[in-house]
């Protein structure tokens, strides 16, 4: 796939959501996956929600995408942490 083969216009924010199992680390780990594929986020506008029953926290991480294939990598190695349950 190519840019070309988006709707999305590059550069751009884009917020990606993470619903994960409530770990101590969690967060500090999703940050460092984040950073990795976009290494200048503001970990500072990291958006935090737990779930009713505090078993699940969500996570919302607005990156500045570049290219569909920089969303698609962040995508896949967020989705492959083994508390996430959920990439958005």
């Amino acid at each position: 796939m190519t840019d070309r083969d988006t709707l999305i216009e590059f550069p751009c924010d884009f917020p990606i959501k993470v619903m994960g199992v409530r770990h101590d680390d969690l967060g500090q780990q999703l940050l460092a996956i984040v950073q990795a594929h976009n290494p200048g986020f503001d970990a500072s506008t990291v958006e935090m929600r737990p779930s009713s029953q505090g078993n699940y926290i969500g996570y919302t991480f607005t990156i500045r995408a570049t290219s569909q294939q920089q969303l698609d990598d962040l995508y896949r190695a967020l989705g492959q942490h083994e508390l996430v349950k959920l990439v958005l």
